[in-house]
């Protein structure tokens, strides 16, 4: 059974301006990393749909999804914050980012594909509930977690984030929901310049110091991640893939490598073989600097679809 890959051309038309880190051609590098590495022939392609203003309200408050489709501009930009903004086809991009989840969700969950990795953008780990911010407008994952659990009826779904910045939008929504544990790791002292303390007990946050390099990270998600993981038993994972740790990415100063990408992945397939049916999707969160983000994506990727 193949995996599934879903994105869409839309996600190409929203951009930020010149010289915005979080650029269109972002998806096309990894798209001609996966084409040359011959991955894309292990996997069912998928246009992403665009996800209805229902589906985004269970992850965020419906007053601010209505927002999100009136502020979107005619021609030119609409501001969110000094890193953040919208162009026309925006809205119709964050609408595919989620919709893809919601579709990668389906497909798992139904048995149609053992796991789905979502190439998407705008990316979506910083939208809170009620605030966009961050590069993000709806959060992807969050919009499928809650799929997941509203309409397929899964009882507990667990969110994994190895982003070099704290997924504080899904944190924000998660808090407190039992259904939900989340566990990340992030570099301290970075955007959005939280985490550290977790809102509530179902949070595992392990914030890694600058240059933790790949054994740090490999030892949080060891001692940590995966304990916590195995008292929860997962129905479900879904992961916020930011791969913006990489020690050539300028965003940050993990200092990360496409082995250790590979690695957390592979941990995270053994959780959900042994617990949730081998059910995964990732959805693509951070990566600004192409070829590092490529070939991690790659690594990422060729464990999933279980290549050699």
């Amino acid at each position: 059974m193949l995996s599934a890959f879903i994105t869409h051309a839309d996600c190409a038309r929203h951009e930020m301006g010149p010289h915005h880190p979080e650029c269109p051609e972002r998806l096309g590098a990894i798209n001609d990393q996966l084409l040359m590495a011959g991955l894309l022939d292990y996997m069912s392609q998928h246009d992403a749909p665009l996800a209805t203003e229902e589906q985004l309200s269970r992850a965020h408050n419906a007053l601010y999804v209505r927002e999100m489709f009136t502020s979107s501009p005619a021609e030119g930009y609409h501001q969110i914050d000094p890193d953040t903004c919208m162009n026309p086809h925006t809205l119709t991009a964050a609408q595919r980012a989620a919709g893809a989840a919601v579709l990668a969700t389906d497909l798992v969950i139904k048995g149609e594909v053992p796991n789905a990795f979502c190439c998407v953008r705008p990316p979506g780990h910083h939208a809170e509930r009620a605030a966009a911010m961050g590069f993000c407008f709806f959060n992807n994952a969050a919009v499928g977690i809650r799929h997941a659990l509203d309409v397929h009826g899964l009882e507990r779904v667990a969110l994994i984030d190895f982003d070099v910045h704290h997924g504080n939008g899904s944190e924000d929504i998660f808090h407190g929901d039992e259904r939900v544990l989340m566990c990340s790791t992030f570099e301290t002292g970075l955007y959005p310049f939280n985490g550290d303390i977790p809102k509530g007990p179902n949070m595992v946050n392990i914030g890694l110091a600058t240059r933790s390099l790949g054994d740090k990270f490999r030892e949080a998600v060891t001692n940590t991640w995966l304990p916590a993981l195995e008292r929860f038993e997962p129905q479900m994972i879904f992961i916020s893939a930011g791969f913006d740790g990489h020690r050539e990415d300028d965003m940050g100063n993990l200092g990360l490598v496409e082995a250790d990408y590979a690695w957390v992945t592979q941990q995270l397939l053994n959780v959900a073989d042994k617990h949730a049916k081998g059910r995964i999707v990732s959805c693509l969160e951070g990566g600004y600097v192409l070829s590092p983000l490529a070939r991690s994506v790659a690594a990422h990727v060729k464990v999933l679809i279980g290549a050699d």
